[in-house]
C-alpha cells in the first residue's frame, strides 16, 4: 500500500470531471421537479444521449455536434414521457421507469456498431498565465468546456428560479397547478418545456460520460448515474447550489475509491466500489433536514377540466 502515489491536485481535478455528468442530469431533473413532474426516466435519457452524442461525434468528427445531438436525443426521448404523462395522463412513476427500460434497450441497439471505436477528442481550455498557476491552474483552469457549461448551467438555473418571472411561474405550477391554471398559466405547456429541458440536460450528461470521462461506448455505461442524480435532487432539497455540492461530493468519493484501489489499500474492492453510494446517501440525508422544500404538486396528475 502506497498512499504517497495519490496526487491531491489530480484528485480534485478528476473529482470535477467525475461530478459533471451527475451535475448536468441533476440540474435538469431539478427543473422538471420544480414544475411538479417526477421523471424517473433520467437514466434512460442519459444512455440515449450517450450513444447519440458518441455516434454523431464519431461520424462527423466534431465533439460539439456530438453534444448537440445528445441534448436533442435526450429531449426527443423525453417527449415520450410527455405523451404518456401530460397527454395520456398515465402514472408518472410507471412512465419514468418504462422510459429508462426503453432507453437502455434502444441505446444497446443503436450502439452495436460503435463498440471499440475511439471518439474524437474535445481538448481542454488553456488560458494563458491562469492555467499555469501551480495547484489552482490544474484544478480549476485546465478542463474541457462542458465542465464549465455544467457550472454555468447551475448558476443560470438558480438565477432564473430565484429572480425571474419565468422561474416564479414554474415554481407556482409545481406548488399548486390548479391555482396556477386558475390564474391563466398554461400548466401543461410549462411542464412540457421543463421536461424537455430535463431531457436535454440528461442527454448532455450521458454524452459527457461517453465522450470525455470514458471516451468509448459500452452498453449500459451510465451505470446508475441517472438514479444517483434523481436521489441528489431530493437530498439537495431542490436547491441548485446544493445539487452542485452533492455532485462534487459523490464525484470526490468515486475518484478517491479508485485511487485507493490503485494504491493497494487492504480493503476489499467491492466495499470500495460501494462507498461512493453509501457515503453520499448518508451525508446528503443529513443535509436534507429541510423537508418542506418539496414542490407540493410533485408527481400529481393535472386535469385541465378542474
Amino acid at each position: 500500500m502506497d498512499l504517497g502515489e495519490i496526487n491531491p491536485v489530480l484528485l480534485v481535478a478528476s473529482l470535477m470531471v467525475a461530478a459533471t455528468p451527475l451535475l448536468l442530469a441533476a440540474i435538469g431533473e431539478l427543473v422538471v421537479e420544480k414544475a411538479g413532474v417526477l421523471n424517473l426516466g433520467v437514466e434512460g435519457m442519459m444512455i440515449v444521449g450517450a450513444i447519440s452524442g458518441f455516434a454523431t461525434s464519431v461520424e462527423t468528427g466534431s465533439p460539439w455536434l456530438g453534444f448537440l445531438a445528445a441534448a436533442v436525443g435526450g429531449a426527443v426521448l423525453s417527449l415520450l414521457f410527455v405523451l404518456l404523462t401530460q397527454v395520456a395522463l398515465a402514472n408518472q412513476v410507471a412512465s419514468g421507469l418504462a422510459l429508462t427500460l426503453f432507453g437502455l434497450g434502444f441505446s444497446a441497439l443503436l450502439g452495436q456498431g460503435y463498440v471499440g471505436v475511439k471518439p474524437p477528442s474535445m481538448g481542454e481550455i488553456h488560458i494563458p498565465v491562469i492555467s499555469d498557476i501551480p495547484v489552482i491552474g490544474p484544478i480549476l483552469f485546465q478542463h474541457d468546456p462542458i465542465l464549465y457549461v455544467g457550472i454555468a448551467l447551475t448558476a443560470a438555473v438558480w438565477a432564473v428560479l430565484k429572480y425571474t418571472r419565468a422561474g416564479l411561474v414554474l415554481r407556482a405550477v409545481g406548488e399548486n397547478h390548479d391555482a396556477a391554471h386558475a390564474l391563466g398559466y398554461k400548466v401543461i405547456k410549462i411542464r412540457i418545456m421543463a421536461i424537455m429541458f430535463g431531457g436535454a440536460c440528461a442527454g448532455l450528461g450521458g454524452a459527457y460520460i461517453s465522450l470525455i470521462r470514458v471516451p468509448q461506448w459500452t452498453e449500459g455505461m451510465t451505470a446508475g448515474v441517472g438514479w444517483i442524480a434523481l436521489a441528489l435532487v431530493v437530498f439537495a432539497s431542490w436547491k441548485p447550489w446544493r445539487a452542485l455540492l452533492g455532485a462534487y461530493l459523490f464525484g470526490g468519493i468515486t475518484v478517491l475509491q479508485l485511487n485507493l484501489q490503485a494504491a493497494g489499500v487492504a480493503i476489499p474492492v467491492e466495499y470500495l466500489a460501494m462507498s461512493p453510494y453509501i457515503i453520499t446517501i448518508l451525508v446528503l440525508v443529513i443535509l436534507s433536514a429541510d423537508k418542506s422544500s418539496a414542490p407540493a404538486s410533485l408527481g400529481r396528475i393535472f386535469h385541465a377540466s378542474h
